[in-house]
């Protein structure tokens, strides 16, 4: 956020989005429960993690820098007993990465205490904070997230329901929330749906987390989805919807949950990813086909899309990109530097079974340009005699407001490269995106269902066109 003696830092960085997760248990290990569910999400955030439980009276938070492990190791989880619990997993978008922006985080004001852990980004976050600014409260950190808890311990009312439908028609971007209070949990989903955010039974209690892996970490049934613009408390009397925002527009989920953010045993909008990325490798193949001995897959999630473009192509398929599990995603590496020196750490060619052999390489994504020519170089230094390079996704040609921390649109490859200039850059031998239609079929849903604003520039939530990411250091 914009602190009013600073000036705006705009960054130049392309960060995944954040993991939520809330726990109402009956017992009070709550936040045991959530920590467990959040090592599910730690794709989804590598910054920084953190927990907070309440007993029914008071709430505690604890975070810490890093990886999960990393993050937990100082935090005393035997001392916050408690039965309602969230935690939370972090990339920025909006504010630095620093113990400061951290989540949970706790709001005060109007005897109204919360904690709060956010996915998503607000575009209208800068002028939100100056009207809190105004009114007289203190902001502890630079991100959206803090913005959206002082709104509602803030916001006019006497319930929560009331509060919520006072934020909710104010706040614009994309959030998917678990907020705290001493004695409820909520779960909140932003009018248009961008970020997902399911429900899940425990046998003493009830889950809430970005998607339907971190449910089944912790023996949960997946229950349903939080509908977009939906308030829901968890607690004894099971799942109650204390507000539900009604828009005339259609949900916007974004559809990068199922290309590349979401995992592949995830439920996402009822639909589960694995198969929906092996669709797009079907869609790929027959958009998309050429002579080739191999389809290999760069791990992990085109993986699955390489299988079906073998599948329907009848070209065998080979893991021939063996991935170290100890380096962090390089899409999603803070520094350019990182991200290119953490292709060779991530992926290593077996020279044995590329040598010879006219390779078809599927990916999920281009972005920049920078990290995906190392991996044709890499496979053409094993001996392979063509690389040819096939995208699960169209042409990414417009940077994301809500939530995936994207390059400008200026360092977008695409924005202004037609494909052969793309391939020529690559040094791939051919090169093939998915269609939006492709896509569609794949995800079997239809456009106006899914935020693709990356693809065509079309904004379901009106942002300024060429907005940065706005850091707003204190």
């Amino acid at each position: 956020m914009l602190n009013s003696n600073k000036t705006m830092n705009f960054s130049r960085q392309w960060h995944e989005e954040c993991g939520v997760v809330g726990t109402y248990t009956e017992g009070l290990d709550a936040a045991n429960v959530a920590t467990f569910a959040l090592y599910a999400l730690q794709h989804r955030g590598q910054e920084s993690a953190g927990v907070a439980s309440s007993n029914g009276v008071s709430i505690q938070v604890q975070t810490g820098m890093g990886l999960i492990n990393q993050s937990f190791k100082d935090i005393e989880l035997d001392v916050m007993r408690g039965n309602i619990a969230i935690a939370h997993t972090r990339y920025s978008t909006t504010g630095s990465n620093r113990i400061g922006n951290a989540q949970p985080i706790v709001s005060s004001n109007d005897g109204n205490e919360i904690a709060l852990a956010h996915n998503g980004n607000l575009v209208n976050a800068k002028e939100l904070r100056e009207e809190l600014v105004n009114k007289g409260v203190k902001f502890n950190s630079s991100n959206d997230s803090e913005v959206i808890a002082h709104s509602l311990t803030t916001a006019p009312g006497s319930t929560w329901a009331d509060r919520l439908k006072y934020c909710m028609q104010r706040l614009q971007g994309a959030y998917s929330l678990a907020v705290m209070t001493p004695t409820d949990l909520i779960a909140i989903r932003d009018p248009r749906g961008v970020r997902p955010l399911c429900i899940g039974r425990l046998k003493d209690g009830w889950v809430v987390a970005s998607e339907s892996c971190a449910l089944d970490h912790v023996g949960a049934k997946l229950v349903r989805d939080v509908k977009p613009g939906e308030a829901v408390q968890l607690g004894p009397e099971g799942i109650q919807t204390i507000y539900q925002h009604v828009s005339t527009k259609p949900n916007a989920l974004c559809v990068f949950e199922h290309i590349y953010f979401a995992r592949p045993d995830s439920i996402i909008d009822e639909k589960l990813v694995y198969e929906a990325r092996v669709a797009m490798g079907i869609e790929l193949a027959k958009e998309h086909p050429v002579e080739a001995d191999m389809v290999v897959g760069v791990p992990d999630s085109a993986s699955p899309a390489a299988s079906g473009y073998a599948q329907q192509s009848g070209i065998p398929y080979g893991d021939a990109l063996v991935k170290n599990r100890y380096v962090g995603r390089t899409f999603i590496l803070p520094d350019q530097r990182e991200r290119e020196l953490g292709v060779r750490k991530k992926l290593n060619p077996m020279s044995s079974l590329v040598r010879g052999k006219r390779l078809i390489v599927v990916d999920d994504s281009i972005v920049r340009g920078t990290t995906t020519p190392p991996v044709v170089r890499l496979l053409k230094d094993a001996g392979a005699t063509e690389v040819h390079l096939r995208i699960c996704a169209p042409p990414i040609q417009w940077p994301c407001h809500y939530g995936v921390d994207m390059a400008t649109r200026g360092e977008l490859i695409a924005a202004d490269k037609t494909t052969e200039e793309v391939n020529s850059i690559i040094g791939s031998d051919s090169l093939g995106y998915l269609s939006i239609p492709g896509l569609l079929k794949a995800v079997k849903g239809k456009k106006d269902g899914y935020c693709m604003a990356c693809f065509t520039g079309e904004y379901p939530i009106p942002v300024q066109i060429e907005m940065d990411k706005l850091a707003m250091e204190i």
